[in-house]
């Protein structure tokens, strides 16, 4: 995915609430939209570098996104629309190939009571839901999500077993927005109740996906598959 808008690269203030962030752009401190709702400590870190996204748009209070930071050499895209957008260019290109076959893709649809990122479905109308999860903290090669408690994200997992109990197919997809993720785990310590969902769902059939990123100042695109721990 590229990103097509322009970028301006700056050093970090100061986060006080999860979704405004404060820069300092030529001197200046300015206002900026954090567009993600997690913690991101160890990203957003006063005097690091961060990458900015101007959204032209005049009824806008900032100016500009706070899409992505360095954590040493380390670049991490935390854009909460980015995973969505990464993941639905990864499927229409067959670039993930336990879902190549399912040629068919729909984003936001619903099954019963529950709102999927996806319903897919190939050539025999098979379908297959998917959940989109987008993950930013790395320990050292480690990834894990989430790195705020999520009653949210446990819920999808537990609706996803309900699709598998229809007859269909279901995976949850975490999409590491880094480079050089070693392997992928639930964050325990974080959210046990989340953590024990996702083994729930991968002992009841929803499959479990990690893929890490490419990731530069001006785009993000899926790259390799990546170990699962449960």
């Amino acid at each position: 995915m590229l990103i097509d808008k322009n970028i301006k690269l700056v050093p970090f203030i100061r986060r006080p609430n999860r979704f405004q962030g404060y820069v300092s752009i030529d001197g200046k401190e300015e206002m900026v939209h954090v567009p993600n709702t997690g913690r991101c400590r160890e990203i957003l870190i006063p005097g690091t570098t961060v990458v900015l996204r101007e959204e032209n748009n005049p009824s806008r209070k900032t100016r500009y996104d706070l899409i992505a930071g360095y954590k040493g050499d380390k670049l991490i895209n935390i854009d909460s629309q980015a995973p969505n957008k990464v993941v639905e260019e990864a499927l229409r290109n067959g670039k993930i190939e336990a879902l190549k076959k399912y040629t068919n893709i729909q984003r936001e649809k619903t099954f019963g009571n529950s709102r999927f990122d996806f319903k897919l479905s190939d050539d025999e109308m098979r379908e297959y839901y998917l959940e989109v999860k987008g993950v930013t903290l790395e320990e050292n090669g480690k990834t894990m999500f989430p790195d705020a408690p999520t009653e949210r994200g446990r819920k999808h997992l537990l609706e996803l077993v309900e699709v598998v109990m229809s007859g269909r197919r279901a995976g949850v997809l975490f999409l590491i927005q880094l480079d050089g993720a070693d392997y992928f785990t639930p964050h325990e310590a974080m959210d046990k109740p989340f953590s024990d969902a996702v083994r729930y769902a991968y002992e009841n059939g929803v499959d479990v996906f990690a893929f890490d990123c490419k990731v530069g100042v001006d785009y993000i695109t899926l790259d390799k598959r990546v170990e699962v721990r449960l």
